[in-house]
């Protein structure tokens, strides 16, 4: 069950004067927090990094210059409700707009929780407009959180994606694993059999949300024979920390997920307070060169504001000598070489 404002209060997780300050952010921003998560809030913490992710703040109300009700140009790209089309190959599928819990930086967060699921009429068009672009090659069943349809509905959707010819990937995006494992049953991982290629990208910011429950729902899926994948978002408060990020992802290759993406936050309304400065952002994602093993690097990337997409932005360790064939790298310590060497330097 979903808990509101008045079972956070009741739970003593949030202090019972606040309900009614925090009745506006609610009026416009959806919430609910799973009782997973809320067993791992530390109620004495006032900074409690799990707290910071769900729990709504005044500070929603607040809006920063930057701010955009539709920060990644979503809505430019969208042919058909329920459907983008950003890039060539690939689509994002969004058949239902509901989480079981509702992030308070979610990008999406003027829409999840209010529009529910898309209707059949529409979902036929977004398949008719797959099926019609034969350029589609992956796509991306997002939301919303698609784990929240039963394993009837997800095994239909897999369904239908797996008769389109040209479609090669299906990708899923979803919490469900992180904040109600217990969905993930038998008969949603059934329902995810498929003879193309299916991939599931989870979303965990700290480690903390790696519990055992958690554990055992991915290894339900990967013992399916599913790739799992991971998505983070850098969050002041929450993970704005190289060790917590280490943590983090060890904790998730450990278990055979492999970190994807770490999202540097949008611009979404009332969030601002959760943003780093991109330098920061930088130099945090630079400080695990060395420090972790490849396997837990996700790639630090920034969707452009204004629909542009996704791009990397960490730092290179590769810069240009002032000769013109020459390079400069960087190494995990900080020491610089050139490349090619020059003969007789060690480029130390």
């Amino acid at each position: 069950m979903a808990l509101k404002l008045e079972d956070l209060a009741a739970q003593g997780l949030l202090a019972p004067e606040r309900v009614e300050q925090l009745s506006e952010v609610a009026a416009r921003f959806s919430v609910a927090v799973t009782n997973q998560m809320a067993d791992l809030i530390d109620p004495a913490d006032p900074a409690d990094p799990v707290a910071a992710q769900f729990i709504p703040d005044e500070s929603e109300l607040e809006t920063a210059p930057d701010d955009r009700p539709d920060p990644i140009g979503d809505e430019h790209w969208s042919p058909l409700p329920g459907l983008v089309h950003r890039y060539p190959d690939r689509v994002l599928l969004k058949p239902v707009l509901v989480c079981p819990l509702y992030c308070r930086f979610c990008f999406r967060r003027e829409h999840v929780g209010k529009d529910g699921m898309l209707s059949p009429r529409d979902l036929n068009r977004a398949f008719a407009y797959i099926e019609d672009h034969p350029e589609i090659w992956e796509v991306i069943v997002t939301g919303g959180d698609p784990f929240v349809l039963s394993p009837r509905r997800l095994g239909n959707l897999v369904r239908r994606l797996e008769a389109i010819g040209h479609v090669a990937v299906i990708r899923f995006h979803t919490r469900v694993p992180v904040a109600e494992p217990s969905r993930v049953s038998p008969a949603l991982v059934a329902a995810l059999s498929t003879g193309k290629a299916l991939y599931i990208a989870i979303h965990a910011n700290h480690p903390r949300e790696v519990t055992p429950q958690m554990r055992e729902a991915v290894a339900r899926l990967t013992r399916a024979g599913i790739p799992v994948l991971s998505q983070s978002v850098l969050l002041r408060g929450v993970n704005d920390d190289p060790a917590i990020l280490e943590q983090l992802f060890r904790s998730l290759v450990a278990i055979r997920v492999k970190p994807y993406y770490l999202h540097h936050p949008d611009l979404a309304p009332g969030t601002g307070h959760f943003r780093l400065p991109l330098d920061d952002g930088r130099r945090l994602v630079k400080s695990l060169r060395g420090r972790v093993s490849g396997l837990c690097q996700p790639a630090y990337v920034l969707d452009i504001p204004g629909g542009y997409g996704k791009v990397p932005i960490g730092e290179s360790a590769a810069s240009r000598c002032e000769q013109q064939d020459c390079w400069m790298i960087e190494d995990s310590a900080g020491g610089t070489h050139p490349y090619p060497p020059i003969p007789g330097n060690s480029g130390g």
